[in-house]
C-alpha cells in the first residue's frame, strides 16, 4: 500500500447486480500475473466487453460520467466465490477506493482491507437509497467510520480498530509490525536483559 487512506470523496459507480462474485470481477484467464498494476484494465472485463472486443456502451465503468470516480455501490453479496486476491488488485487499479454494498464476502472483505481497498457495509435500504443519488459526491471518513453524504445524512459503518489503523498509516499487517521494529526490538531486548 501507498499512503494513509483518510477520507474518500467521491462520487460513485453504481453496479445492481448482486451476487457479483471474483471471476465476474477478474476473470480467471487475468490471474497468470502477480503484478497488481495493469489489472484494472480487465477488472468486469466480461461485462467491460462485447463479443467482439469493443467497450459495452452499457456498462457502468465505461460510461464516461463514471470516469475517476472511486466509490463503487454494488449489489448485496459482493466479492463471493474464490478467494483471489487479484479482485482487490483490480480494482484498486481501476481507481475504486471503496465498495458500498449491504453483504460483502468475508474473504473479499479480507483481502480488501490488505489491499487499501475500503468495503463499507451498510443497511440494504441506505445502499438502495445512494444508488438512487450517484452524482452525489460521497465523503467516507475511515477515523469515524462514517459515509456522509452532502445533505447531512451520516451512515455509520463497522470496521475493526486493526484494520483502521493499517488503512490510516497505509500498511498492510506485515508493514505496521515494520514501522514498529525498534519499539519490537526494544522490548525484546528488555526481556532479555531479565
Amino acid at each position: 500500500m501507498s499512503g494513509g487512506l483518510q477520507f474518500v470523496r467521491s462520487r460513485s459507480v453504481v453496479l445492481r447486480q448482486t451476487n457479483i462474485d471474483t471471476d465476474q470481477i477478474i476473470p480467471a484467464r487475468f490471474l497468470s500475473t502477480t503484478e497488481r498494476k495493469g489489472l484494472g484494465q480487465h477488472a468486469f472485463n466480461d461485462w467491460r466487453r462485447l463479443a467482439d472486443g469493443a467497450p459495452n456502451p452499457e456498462f457502468a465503468f465505461n460510461q464516461p460520467e463514471n470516469a475517476g470516480r472511486s466509490i463503487l455501490l454494488a449489489g448485496r453479496n459482493f466479492g463471493c466465490g474464490s478467494s483471489r486476491e487479484h479482485a482487490p488488485w483490480a480494482l484498486t487499479d481501476l481507481g475504486l477506493r471503496a465498495i458500498v454494498s449491504s453483504e460483502i464476502a468475508d474473504i473479499f472483505r479480507n483481502n480488501s482491507l490488505k489491499n487499501g481497498l475500503l468495503p463499507v457495509v451498510l443497511d440494504e435500504a441506505d445502499v438502495q437509497t445512494l444508488m438512487q443519488r450517484p452524482d452525489d459526491e460521497l465523503t467516507i471518513d475511515v477515523a469515524a467510520r462514517e459515509l456522509r453524504t452532502p445533505d447531512g445524512r451520516a451512515y455509520s459503518f463497522p470496521l475493526d480498530a486493526f484494520a483502521r489503523t493499517c488503512l490510516l498509516e497505509g500498511v498492510d499487517e506485515l508493514g505496521y509490525l515494520l514501522v514498529r521494529k525498534p519499539d519490537i526490538q526494544a522490548y525484546e531486548a528488555r526481556q532479555h536483559a531479565r
